[in-house]
């Protein structure tokens, strides 16, 4: 019966990388909307910080994404509360690089998932999620930003260079409900 408490059917409240404008707080919004689920998405300034304000009843989930750098750490080291209950793909808001308006900037943030879109040549400042680099640009503590197009019109930041959107696997890591038995979470995580 304790099995009934947890799965993707019960999950009604999404958390997950904010501030406005994230990528991961979209795929939040299309998967209730893939699922019919008139939940709530509540964004965090990182996956980590979410998982410790989650609550536990089985209601909730968290939204990664798959090319996350520490998606091996929030899954493996968090077995005894998260389990991976779906994933699916969808494009990312145009990915771009945008800057307060220098052509070429000197410094640039991004969250360390994307880095790969820095021009070569510039310092590069991580920072928790795109929608953050965005604000960093905006409030001149960098030069530019890879952020979404989303961000950057938010932030009225001027697109230097447009990368598209980008197809991606989204994760959704269901936080278990208390009073699952420890033999049954292995179970689970043994059919992995």
């Amino acid at each position: 019966m304790r099995h009934a408490m947890n799965g993707p059917d019960r999950v009604r409240h999404l958390h997950t990388l904010g501030p406005d404008g994230t990528n991961l707080q979209a795929a939040s919004h299309e998967w209730l909307r893939r699922r019919g689920i008139e939940g709530t998405v509540e964004l965090h300034s990182s996956i980590e910080s979410a998982l410790e304000a989650v609550p536990d009843d089985g209601q909730h989930a968290l939204v990664a994404c798959a090319v996350y750098p520490a998606l091996h750490t929030l899954v493996f080291g968090n077995l005894h509360r998260l389990h991976m209950v779906d994933s699916f793909i969808m494009p990312t808001h145009n990915m771009v690089l945008a800057t307060k308006g220098v052509a070429v900037p000197a410094t640039v943030a991004s969250h360390p998932a994307p880095t790969g879109l820095v021009p070569a040549g510039t310092e590069i400042r991580e920072v928790l999620s795109n929608s953050q680099a965005a604000i960093e640009c905006a409030e001149g503590r960098v030069e530019g930003c890879i952020t979404t197009i989303v961000a950057a019109q938010n932030h009225n930041l001027r697109v230097v260079r447009d990368f598209g959107a980008v197809p991606m696997v989204f994760t959704v890591h269901q936080v278990l409900a208390v009073g699952v038995e420890d033999k049954q979470l292995v179970a689970a995580g043994a059919a992995l």
